[in-house]
């Protein structure tokens, strides 16, 4: 079936952002010891695509012991948006992101489907001339599997048709919920039973092939 839409999870896919959320969530375990730190990273690498949200939940009830409280929720995410927002907003794009953007763009629909919070999403994107490229940009709530079903029902394509472009393990799950191909990118997602690469640098030619 030839690939008729690009769905982009956007940290790791599209800008080389990981590692910057990587060190603002081990900031946010750092009080709590090395250990608790190092567990915080360790579930943000293996659940990347997560809700930030999610990750707070999860530390809270694993390390802690406890379930966060709202007031704690919103402290953690306004330190999370501190260390890590103005970083986003200048880090550099994936090898052959932008190749891939200016290839399909006008050709296919091109969406995005990330576990950050919408409104962010669309800001980072906007700031950084990137918005126009896509046809839809959606973030959390709801997750990411609900979502890029979300996305391929308002194509009104066959699921087969759509391509889930992702660097995790949750990227890869949702494509498989939604039915959708999928594709790939970084080192947690080689060897898997899909195409893969180690950035979007040969995504154009393997899209092109499928037509």
């Amino acid at each position: 079936m030839p690939v008729q839409c690009l769905v982009f999870d956007c940290d790791g896919v599209i800008l080389d952002s990981v590692a910057i959320k990587t060190r603002a969530l081990a900031r946010l375990a750092e009080p709590y010891g090395a250990e608790a730190r190092d567990h915080m990273v360790m579930y943000h690498t293996v659940h990347g695509g997560v809700s930030r949200y999610k990750k707070f939940e999860w530390f809270f009830r694993e390390i802690l012991d406890r379930d966060i409280t709202p007031e704690e929720s919103v402290d953690w995410e306004r330190h999370f948006v501190e260390y890590a927002l103005d970083e986003v907003r200048v880090c550099g794009m994936i090898a052959g992101a932008q190749d891939v953007l200016d290839a399909w763009r006008g050709v296919l629909p091109l969406y995005v489907c990330s576990g950050a919070p919408w409104e962010e999403l669309r800001v980072v994107l906007r700031e950084r001339g990137l918005e126009y490229y896509f046809d839809g940009i959606y973030g959390s709530p709801p997750a990411k599997s609900p979502l890029l079903a979300e996305i391929v029902a308002k194509t009104g394509l066959p699921p087969e048709n759509v391509l889930m472009v992702g660097d995790s393990t949750t990227d890869r799950d949702a494509a498989e919920y939604a039915a959708t191909r999928f594709y790939g990118v970084g080192d947690l997602l080689k060897g898997g039973d899909f195409p893969w690469g180690q950035d979007l640098t040969g995504l154009n030619a393997w899209i092109a092939e499928s037509f």
